[in-house]
């Protein structure tokens, strides 16, 4: 399923990784704005899938991915906020999903979905939500290349920070120690709390209306702020 070199994006590739979340995205002219964002210096796509059960909002499926995967060869951070997400991996894999994240909190079976994603021909990413401790992935950490902490609750898109996340950040740099896994954060990123969660840890962003606000033309430079 790898689209770029980028595809793998673990701490081999140097730097913060910049990943917009197409749900900030005017979805009227989705394909341009993804055209935009990558041209703009973005390294993947991140796209949020909900499905009004797991958290309170639906947002898109397979086949949006499918419709966007020929306007970028950049990596699709494809996370799945479905439960259950097993009976639908093969759907987001062969729509074009290079890393596929599931929530520990949405499925009875973690280990055995993230061994799905991998005989799919994906990278496994594994997400927590604010509340859950980050020991409930300390027995997947060999099975993925991606931890992805949630930095408010999930379900809607512009909601502040929590600030309380950032020392779960700094115990998870721990916890995975000198594994090639990176920590990606989600949720009221913006220039000022790109620092702080760089700062604790972190060396993935994901950001929607920090990047997308204003004109086409701004967003090469909200992307280099994040990057601080």
């Amino acid at each position: 399923m790898n689209h770029s070199d980028n595809t793998n994006a673990n701490p081999a590739v140097s730097g913060t990784i910049i990943a917009p979340s197409i749900l900030a995205a005017d979805f009227g002219h989705l394909a341009e704005q993804v055209r935009g964002v990558a041209d703009a210096g973005a390294d993947w796509i991140h796209l949020d899938v909900m499905d009004g059960h797991f958290v309170p909002n639906i947002s898109f499926g397979a086949p949006i991915i499918a419709a966007l995967r020929p306007v970028t060869d950049l990596p699709f951070d494809c996370h799945l906020m479905i439960a259950p997400a097993e009976p639908f991996l093969a759907d987001f894999a062969k729509a074009g999903a290079d890393r596929i994240i599931v929530h520990v909190e949405a499925t009875q079976h973690l280990d055995r979905a993230l061994q799905m994603i991998t005989d799919l021909g994906c990278t496994a990413g594994v997400a927590i939500n604010p509340a859950t401790p980050i020991d409930t992935v300390s027995h997947v950490l060999d099975r993925v290349d991606l931890v992805l902490l949630m930095t408010v609750n999930p379900g809607f898109g512009g909601q502040s920070f929590l600030h309380s996340v950032l020392p779960k950040i700094t115990a998870m740099r721990a916890m995975i120690g000198d594994r090639d896994i990176r920590i990606e954060v989600d949720g009221g990123i913006n220039a000022d709390t790109a620092k702080l969660a760089l700062a604790a840890g972190a060396d993935t962003l994901v950001a929607g209306s920090a990047i997308f606000s204003g004109r086409s033309d701004q967003w090469a430079g909200h992307i280099t702020a994040l990057r601080g």
